[in-house]
């Protein structure tokens, strides 16, 4: 019977050709598009690295235009705040919904042991919230605003990692994936730029921060994108470079800065990696980003959440029976005097049974006796 089966599939697939699900990918896909994709992305950095100007270089706008510039006496008592701020792109027929969330104030106070605290908070709540929509009776339409990659900014004038790039990324590695940039790259020449990823990346190792890395590529991939995948790995972190200026080259309008002694061109490989980054962020692996945010850094969050809570409830459970236990022993100690109550007045009402008893059978002994002596004295008086 099986062969049998399996003879007219056969037969059947020859006579009418493909079934047909070969074109799920093509389903999905549109699907996808229609639906829409979202990112977001976190940048932190102190002030004056150019954190909004490579943001603006990287997705073609201008997301701080009314962003205003604190002055001397207004940076000494900021905090860390945190802005967001969204917008929709749409590239070929497919939408992306990007979120930039700014840490303003970051790395400028006199004391910043506590700086990462309130971005640490901020990624914590958005998985706590993610959670709750999950949890929630309606998940349909969830929000994702769980962050899926940290741009880390670090100076390029100092020589390697500072405390406070230690401890920022020490905190928060197993909680969002950290990018490491060396910003404002064109003040550093080639060399400098070689040793300072060298100590970067033996200070991150020394110091076992786990920063993002990209995955392994598919034995199926083609030659040209293992070659890419190896470029963009040897770059991190990324020396980059920012500018929304528009300048003329050789002939070529492009995106640069102007010098006394040159001009930097943004997008020119040679001056800075901000090509390998706009690639690796927007092109080949911000799904990736997405899938390690999902997978691991909001599993772990979640494992630790519910091992929160069953632990919280084990402690009250403990808690009420402790509680409870003093009520029991009284319970326990009145049902047992009830008891030899009970048994008391059961011994009670036995002996009273007996005594009654004993007097009715004393009562006919006498009425009997009475019965008899009245007998005696009628014998008498008739043999009189």
């Amino acid at each position: 019977m099986t062969r049998c089966c399996s003879f007219n599939l056969e037969l059947m697939h020859q006579s009418f050709g493909e079934i047909g699900f070969a074109t799920l990918p093509e389903q999905i896909h549109r699907k996808s598009v229609k639906k829409g994709f979202d990112f977001t992305m976190m940048v932190v950095g102190e002030s004056g690295l150019g954190k909004s100007t490579l943001i603006n270089s990287l997705f073609l706008t201008d997301l701080y235009k009314e962003r205003k510039i604190l002055n001397v006496e207004e940076k000494l008592d900021r905090t860390v705040d945190v802005e967001k701020k969204t917008m929709e792109i749409e590239e070929k027929g497919v939408k992306l919904k990007l979120t930039i969330v700014d840490t303003p104030g970051f790395g400028d106070a006199v004391n910043c042991e506590e700086n990462w605290m309130v971005i640490e908070n901020y990624i914590t709540d958005q998985f706590n919230q993610f959670f709750k929509d999950e949890s929630g009776l309606n998940r349909k339409n969830i929000v994702d605003n769980r962050v899926h990659c940290c741009l880390y900014f670090i100076p390029p004038w100092g020589h390697g990692l500072r405390p406070l790039d230690v401890e920022f990324m020490k905190r928060l590695h197993q909680k969002v994936n950290i990018v490491p940039v060396i910003a404002k790259a064109d003040t550093l020449n080639t060399n400098e730029i070689r040793r300072l990823k060298d100590k970067i990346l033996r200070e991150l190792e020394e110091n076992e921060v786990h920063v993002y890395q990209l995955p392994e590529c598919d034995s199926d991939e083609d030659d040209e994108f293992k070659q890419q995948d190896r470029e963009l790995k040897q770059s991190i972190p990324f020396a980059v470079i920012g500018s929304t200026q528009v300048v003329e080259v050789n002939g070529r309008r492009v995106r640069g800065r102007i010098y006394p002694w040159g001009i930097v061109e943004v997008e020119n490989p040679v001056h800075s990696d901000f090509l390998k980054l706009r690639t690796f962020l927007v092109s080949t692996h911000m799904q990736d980003l997405k899938d390690v945010t999902r997978d691991v850094h909001y599993e772990n969050y979640r494992a630790q959440y519910l091992t929160k809570i069953s632990q919280q409830s084990a402690r009250e459970r403990g808690k009420l029976r402790r509680d409870s236990k003093p009520c029991d022993e009284s319970a326990v100690e009145t049902d047992w005097l009830l008891q030899q109550k009970e048994e008391e007045i059961r011994r009670m009402q036995d002996m009273l049974n007996q005594m009654q008893q004993k007097l009715k059978a004393a009562g006919r002994d006498s009425s009997e006796n009475g019965t008899d002596s009245d007998s005696r004295k009628d014998t008498e008086s008739v043999d009189i």
